[in-house]
């Protein structure tokens, strides 16, 4: 197959942070084939295809589309290259409708006027062509994240995009959206399209991909046939040395009860009830996983824990203390940490500094501040711990911290929050968009906090991550808790009836009745 994109000898230096982004990277991609680019944070995929798109200009090296020498110097030369990009981050209006956002700047008009009936078919024509079902009406704030994303996809495909970039396309959908996207990609490169895959999930490298290129700190280590390369394979290569993808831990030890939850009820958008009576106990020495799809509660659940929503019938008790109306400060003195699902949003403010960063949650207290008087030298002093602990690359003390990888970003976080040695530990999605590195270190930090007596919640969408890491595990649906079990008992095939919401009364009775006959 012919060649779609070429990349040569790719440099990329950005001196207001002094990184080397990307350096001496050559990449290519085939007519008709799913092309993964994965690599650690910060690793320089993400750069190399901005400057593909247009976004950041190359300080050295040449491009070729369909084996065309090309200079891209805006997003409107890609596109009319015939190259699309996906963000991870979605660049839709939320006011405006599906149809809108995908017309956006080529709206078809009557008289000097946008022409709205001739803009929502010709979505609906384009919808049909591709499989992608959309009502073209629809306002993009009432939309899931996966139908937001396949709005994206449409708009890109409007203008005709051959060559998609997908940047980490998965990492804010549900198991079932996963797959429709994979129908979705598979379908495109079967008409001809070139896909472009960011990822850093390599079990979707597996799933979806033809090929693979590994890049590592701004250089290109190799390209594969996926079929000839295992995921272990892929890992090693990512982060220079052999990767645990095993958690290793120990059985657990639990002891007293940290966290109890009896008969919460929690409100959610528009006061309809999104946590329904739910109980549950927290033990130290314990991992207790909550699994479940997306938006069946779990994020209601933990903003009443964290005291970031109010509770609004129930109790919560932490080491025997009533929490249920106290303030977040109180929950943190009791001796709760939080480790939030977004820790761009709620984590961290990256329009500060390191320094700021890790002291947000403690600054009102000795030894970082005396009678209201702020201790710079103790911040700073705390900050470069946290560096030097939790291995931070690239973070300085008294430096922004907007620039660093996602990775390195949770590492800030796990830092602030466990310095403390927190009695309970709320671990929202913790390698939500992590590599596998920073996953093995999230992981392997998790189970240290819980061998050193630590409670720990964990939350996750990730059935392998709750499987790895749980001492026991429930499951929510619809704001409740449909079934407990010990990691032992526990498999794939239970936890997905369970998130279906069925229960393992009926898989034992299925079982049973299968024996029978």
């Amino acid at each position: 197959m012919p060649q779609a994109v070429e990349m040569q000898h790719i440099r990329k230096y950005f001196p207001s942070s002094e990184v080397l982004a990307t350096d001496d990277v050559s990449f290519a991609a085939l007519e008709g084939e799913v092309h993964a680019l994965v690599g650690e944070n910060g690793a320089g995929k993400t750069t190399l295809m901005n400057i593909l798109y247009g976004l950041i200009p190359p300080d050295k090296g040449e491009i070729r589309i369909h084996e065309k020498p090309v200079t891209i110097t805006h997003p409107n030369d890609a596109i009319q290259l015939g190259i699309g990009m996906v963000h991870q981050h979605f660049k839709l209006v939320p006011s405006f409708t599906i149809a809108e956002n995908i017309m956006l700047g080529i709206e078809p008009a009557r008289a000097g006027f946008i022409d709205g009936k001739q803009e929502a078919e010709a979505v609906r024509k384009l919808a049909a062509e591709f499989g992608l079902p959309v009502n073209p009406n629809a306002k993009v704030s009432d939309l899931s994240v996966g139908m937001q994303q396949r709005v994206e996809i449409l708009k890109a495909l409007q203008r005709n995009a051959r060559v998609l970039i997908l940047d980490e396309p998965t990492a804010v959908l549900t198991p079932q959206e996963v797959q429709e996207l994979y129908t979705v990609i598979r379908k495109l490169a079967a008409n001809g399209r070139t896909i472009i895959l960011i990822t850093h999930k390599l079990l979707e490298v597996k799933d979806v991909a033809d090929r693979v290129t590994v890049l590592r700190r701004g250089r290109t280590v190799s390209t594969h046939n996926v079929a000839d390369v295992s995921i272990r394979d892929m890992a090693n290569l990512m982060v220079g040395r052999e990767v645990i993808l095993q958690v290793d831990k120990e059985s657990a030890n639990p002891g007293a009860d940290v966290l109890v939850v009896e008969n919460l009820l929690v409100a959610g958008a528009g006061d309809v009830p999104a946590v329904f009576g739910l109980s549950m106990t927290v033990r130290s020495g314990e991992i207790l996983g909550v699994s479940g799809v997306s938006g069946n509660g779990q994020t209601e659940l933990v903003e009443a824990i964290a005291g970031l929503r109010p509770a609004d019938g129930g109790k919560i008790t932490l080491l025997n203390n009533d929490i249920t109306h106290a303030d977040v400060r109180e929950r943190r003195i009791t001796g709760m940490a939080h480790i939030p699902e977004d820790r761009m949003v709620m984590g961290l403010n990256l329009k500060t500094n390191l320094d700021e960063n890790v002291i947000v949650t403690s600054y009102q207290h000795a030894p970082y501040s005396v009678r209201g008087i702020f201790r710079f030298d103790s911040v700073r002093t705390l900050a470069q711990r946290i560096v030097n602990t939790f291995q931070i690359k690239s973070a300085r003390v008294g430096e922004e911290i907007k620039t660093l990888s996602g990775g390195n970003l949770q590492k800030v976080v796990l830092g602030r929050e466990l310095d403390a040695s927190p009695k309970f530990i709320i671990a929202n999605q913790p390698t939500r968009g992590l590599d596998v590195g920073s996953i093995e270190f999230v992981h392997k930090t998790l189970v240290q906090e819980r061998d050193a007596g630590a409670a720990v919640l964990l939350l996750s969408v990730e059935l392998d991550e709750i499987l790895s890491l749980s001492d026991r595990i429930v499951v929510m649906f619809e704001g409740r808790i449909m079934g407990e079990m010990h990691i032992d008992d526990a498999n794939e095939e239970k936890l997905g009836l369970l998130m279906a919401g069925g229960s393992l009364e009926e898989d034992v009775a299925t079982v049973a009745e299968g024996a029978g006959q």
